[in-house]
């Protein structure tokens, strides 16, 4: 099943998201190449394709695991939570629709 997994990032956390964004892309790569990720991003903190020093707001990943413990405990072991970088994580069962 998918799941949506939405974080939230902590004030000012632009420098720690730089430097955990290596190991973070990594373990999004390894989900690509399991066929198992539908879609990941960083949410910007402004209105714009690059923000700049405003920085990001969270990211949201959409990719399927075998059960919402599975998901969770993925999202739990993000580089990023490690690093500081998320304030709060959200996983939720998503049912793809369109396209």
């Amino acid at each position: 099943m998918w799941y949506a997994i939405y974080a939230r990032d902590n004030p000012d956390s632009l420098r720690a998201r730089s430097a955990a964004r290596p190991a973070h892309l990594a373990r999004l790569h390894a989900l690509r190449d399991e066929g198992r990720l539908l879609l990941a991003g960083p949410l910007t903190a402004i209105d714009a394709e690059d923000p700049g020093p405003a920085g990001f707001a969270g990211s949201l990943i959409v990719a399927e695991f075998a059960d919402l413990g599975s998901a969770h405990a993925w999202a739990d072991a993000d580089p990023y939570r490690a690093a500081g970088v998320y304030r709060d994580v959200e996983v939720r069962p998503f049912r793809k629709v369109l396209p």
